[in-house]
């Protein structure tokens, strides 16, 4: 959603391919003129939902990082985006954290719509050109949408404002295009909420379902890798053999090997 945002076209395969290590960022030095890389958006993102006061947030962040840190990516592929946006990045997480007046998506609207017009200001002079005659003329000063910048901190605005009681991740949908008017900004955040929260619903009674087939005991050495095999199945549907093996550090006939002995061990749960 955020790379929606922030205009950059790739899928969530594209995505998945990075992080099981099968390819470099999506799109990255292809010589498409990307807005920034998807490096330093994916820094951007997890690290506005970096909050050293919330167990869960921190924990599972410290599990993203296991499969790909952040970080690191970002530092190789994007260095001169986090130069660039972090500034922007930091204002605009300074704006959207501070107490707000009351409880209410309508105080979230405002903040965000004055977080905006703060960002409207140009980052580059406009150029100047010469015709061959001696004239000159300056052409208007790049202005990039850095909504995707606002979109990364609702989940902490939210929790800032008192309407959540962490940080959810989910809550980035803002769309590239938000009203400018308090209350019809208001109306599209809240059916955002509605629309992210359903689907959050649809993925967790996915989880339980998955989980409730799990064996409860697998028999298993302590330096086995078949227990964090299962979870990458369960936050990966369909992850192939080829990723898996990347992502734990073992061949490829290993990975199949603990393919089968989680299946059957899956099926004599269910049964």
């Amino acid at each position: 959603m955020l790379a929606s945002s922030a205009g950059i076209p790739i899928t969530v395969v594209e995505l998945e391919d990075w992080i099981c290590g099968r390819r470099p960022p999506p799109r990255h030095s292809e010589g498409l003129n990307d807005p920034l890389s998807v490096a330093a958006l994916v820094h951007f993102a997890l690290s506005a939902n970096d909050s050293l006061l919330d167990p869960v947030a921190r924990a599972t962040l410290n599990i993203s990082r296991s499969l790909l840190d952040d970080r690191k990516e970002a530092e190789l592929w994007g260095a001169e985006d986090l130069v660039r946006f972090g500034p922007a990045w930091r204002a605009v997480q300074s704006a959207l954290e501070a107490p707000y007046p009351a409880v209410s998506l309508e105080a979230v609207a405002e903040r965000l719509i004055a977080a905006r017009e703060q960002l409207q200001a140009p980052v580059a002079g406009g150029q100047l050109l010469t015709t061959a005659d001696g004239r000159q003329f300056r052409l208007d000063p790049r202005r990039p949408d850095l909504g995707w910048v606002i979109a990364c901190h609702i989940p902490a605005a939210l929790k800032a404002c008192g309407l959540a009681l962490r940080h959810l991740p989910p809550f980035v949908d803002m769309g590239r295009f938000p009203s400018d008017d308090v209350d019809a900004l208001a109306e599209q955040l809240a059916a955002m909420i509605a629309r992210q929260a359903s689907e959050g619903l649809r993925e967790l009674d996915r989880l339980e379902r998955r989980v409730s087939r799990l064996p409860q005991e697998l028999e298993v050495t302590k330096r086995s890798k078949a227990p964090l095999l299962m979870r990458l199945e369960l936050a990966y549907p369909g992850l192939s053999r080829m990723a898996a093996a990347r992502l734990l550090g073992i061949s490829h006939q290993g990975v199949t090997k603990l393919m089968r002995q989680i299946s059957s061990r899956t099926k004599e749960g269910a049964g």
